[in-house]
Formats: structure tokens, C-alpha cells, sequence
């Protein structure tokens, strides 16, 4: 589910710029329409805690897994600016709902596991975001937007049909806990887990928006050299989900949340300071491999937080954490226009080191039911 899910995401990007021709609008009018999907992902995210103590994280995956498999052709295809607009609106709210869902699955599966396996479940959204990238754009070279649509979509939905009968259900414990279906809840801590998964997000969205053209225009890197800041943060971050799980199952969730965040806080602190484009790439790549872990651990606290269905808290912390991917970045941009990017980035490594100082709200992540 997570593969499909990153696979659509992927398969979107290199969509992006064939929008502007086919419906003949601006950059400005782009970055509202992204704006749209970003905004309907966050307010389903709102909801889809509900959604999932009500009938359950399998169900939910299910049929919204269904639904956002066809999202992408249902953008590209699009005839007119009204319907894309809507389009990207279901688009953001069906991968949303879905991603909350997935993930509250996710934290059943440790629970019956007694072991960590959400880094490595965060690391197949990373793999699936690289296919769906890497595969689409070459798709859409050969054959076209539409077919490409066609193929991402066709492949996702399959995924998502095969996987679903594999889906398990919540616990009786936690199917008790389904009479607790605040799509809002009123425990503050949960919603100190969403600020600790933002402050990881923010620096995660500056990377992939700003990393670039930092180190194009203020290091004075080749465009190549530029395109490598973001390939080798995640790349480097896809590769420690795949190892994050070990390590936390070894550590624990704080000691691990409080080594990753140290190392990210580091590597962009050094990003910052680099006195030259390869070492500020090093540097972003450094940082990628201390995020990794740090978000998965946060959804898995926020699934086993006492008192709530798993879904109420990862959609409160999702819906928090992912405005640092979707809406910070343009106030980052502003931000940086006036003081530079060395000194955002340093600023951004100071959030990483809150973090750190919270991380005992994380222990929650360790609970094996």
C-alpha cells in the first residue's frame, strides 16, 4: 500500500509542467492548483481519523487505496480548468485519507510483530516514489502524458488489489477504542507529537524545494551538481528507512528519534557552513539519513498513544506534519529571499534540536501490544 501510494505521487511529478500548455495557464495559476491538492490532503487528513476508528484502518486503506489509484488519470485527463481543479482537490483528499490509514494499519502490524517495521514501510513510499518518477517521466517521453497516466494508475490500482486481502484488522483492544471517534482529540500531547513531526517536516520540504537553487545560486553549482542535492538527501533517506527499523528494534524509539536528529541537525548545519556545492550535496545527504527515521517513529507514537484509536492520532500528526512539506516551503522561499538560505538552514537545524529535547514524548513508539 505504501508503494502504490509513493507510486502515484511519483508518476504526478513529472505531470506537473505538461499543465501549463494543455490548459494554457500561468506559473501563478500552478502553484494554485497544487496549492489545492496540498490543502485537500491536509483537510482530509483532518477527518480521516474518524473515518478510520469507525470502520476500521483495513477498510479505509482499502477503498480509498482504490480511489487514489485513479486520481492521476483523473487529473491528467481533465478537460478544463473547473474539473482539474476539482480533480486535484480528490486527488490530495483520497492520498491523504489513504496515507493515514495505511500508516494506522501500519502500527497494528507492529503491534502483532512486537518489532518496528514503519521506517521500512516508509522507506517502500520512497521506492515507490522513485519508480514513479524515474519510470513515469521516461513513459511520458515515449508514449505520452495520458498513457503514462493510464500505466501509473493501472499498476497502482493492481497493487492495491493485490495487497488488500493481505490487510489485517485492528485488535479487539483497539476495536473497543473505536467509541472515541473525535476527528479532534483533546489530549495536548498528541498534538506536541504533530509539532515534533512538523519541525522534521519543514526541513524535509525545504531540501526537496530550495536545496537546488542554494546551491546553485549562493554556491554557485552546475546545474547537474544542483539536481544532486535533492537525489542524494533522498536517496540517502531511502536507504536508512530500509535500515531505520533495525536499528530502532536495537535502540528504541527515543535514543534512535534523539541519534537521528543530531545527525540531521548536523548535516544541515553543515549544509549551511559548506564553502562549496560537493560538500554542501555531502552534506544534504548526511542530513537524509538522520530525517529518515525521524517521522516514522513520531506516526508510531502518535498510533499507540493511550486512550486513541491509532488513526485519530496519526491523522492528527500526519495533518500537522505534512504542512511542512506542502505549505512551509513557500514561507521558506520568502524567508530565505531576505536573510539567504545558510542562515534558513542553520535556522531549520535548530528545529531538528527541539526535536531531539522531545523525544521522550516518542516512547509511545515502542509499545508492542
Amino acid at each position: 500500500m505504501f508503494f502504490s501510494n509513493g507510486l502515484v505521487m511519483g508518476g504526478w511529478a513529472p505531470q506537473i509542467p505538461l499543465l501549463l500548455p494543455r490548459h494554457q495557464i500561468s506559473e501563478a495559476v500552478l502553484g494554485l492548483l497544487i496549492l489545492l491538492l496540498g490543502l485537500g490532503a491536509v483537510g482530509a487528513m483532518a477527518l480521516s481519523g474518524g473515518l478510520t476508528a469507525r470502520y476500521g484502518s483495513r477498510r479505509v486503506v482499502s477503498v480509498f487505496g482504490i480511489l487514489a489509484s485513479f486520481t492521476l488519470a483523473g487529473v491528467v485527463f481533465a478537460p478544463n480548468l473547473t474539473v482539474l481543479s476539482a480533480a486535484m482537490v480528490a486527488m490530495g483528499a483520497f492520498i491523504g485519507i489513504m496515507d493515514v490509514a495505511m500508516n494506522a494499519n501500519a502500527v497494528e502490524v507492529e503491534r502483532r510483530l512486537g518489532r518496528a517495521i514503519m521506517s521500512s514501510s516508509h522507506g517502500f513510499w520512497s521506492l515507490g516514489g522513485f519508480l514513479g518518477g524515474g519510470l513515469g517521466g521516461a513513459l511520458i517521453a515515449g508514449w505520452g502524458s495520458r498513457p503514462q497516466a493510464l500505466v501509473i494508475s493501472l499498476v497502482a490500482l493492481a497493487i492495491v488489489l493485490a495487497a488488500m486481502r493481505h490487510l489485517i484488522s485492528e485488535t479487539p483492544a483497539v476495536q473497543a477504542g473505536k467509541q472515541r471517534r473525535s476527528h479532534f482529540p483533546r489530549d495536548a500531547s498528541v498534538y506536541l507529537l504533530g509539532a515534533m513531526a512538523l519541525f522534521c517536516m519543514v526541513p524535509e520540504g525545504a531540501v526537496l524545494d530550495w536545496a537546488a537553487l542554494y546551491v546553485s545560486k549562493e554556491l554557485g553549482g552546475s546545474v547537474a551538481t544542483s539536481g544532486l542535492a535533492f537525489g542524494f538527501f533522498s536517496g540517502a533517506m531511502a536507504l536508512m528507512r530500509f535500515l531505520g527499523d533495525a536499528v530502532r528494534n536495537r535502540f528504541g524509539a527515543v535514543r534512535t528519534l534523539r541519534v537521528s536528529g543530531m545527525i540531521a541537525a548536523t548535516g544541515l548545519l553543515g549544509a549551511s557552513l559548506a564553502p562549496g556545492e560537493l560538500t554542501a550535496v555531502a552534506c544534504f545527504a548526511f542530513a537524509g539519513l538522520g530525517i529518515a527515521n525521524m517521522v516514522p517513529i513520531a506516526f508510531s507514537a502518535a498510533g499507540n498513544h493511550p486512550g486513541l484509536p491509532p488513526g485519530v492520532g496519526i491523522s492528527t500528526v500526519a495533518m500537522m506534519g505534512y504542512m511542512g512539506i506542502l505549505v512551509a516551503p513557500s514561507t521558506i522561499g520568502f524567508v530565505a529571499e531576505h536573510i539567504g538560505f545558510r542562515v534558513t538552514y542553520a535556522a531549520l537545524a535548530v528545529l531538528l534540536l527541539l526535536v531531539v529535547a522531545s523525544a521522550k514524548r516518542a516512547a509511545a513508539a515502542d509499545y508492542a501490544g
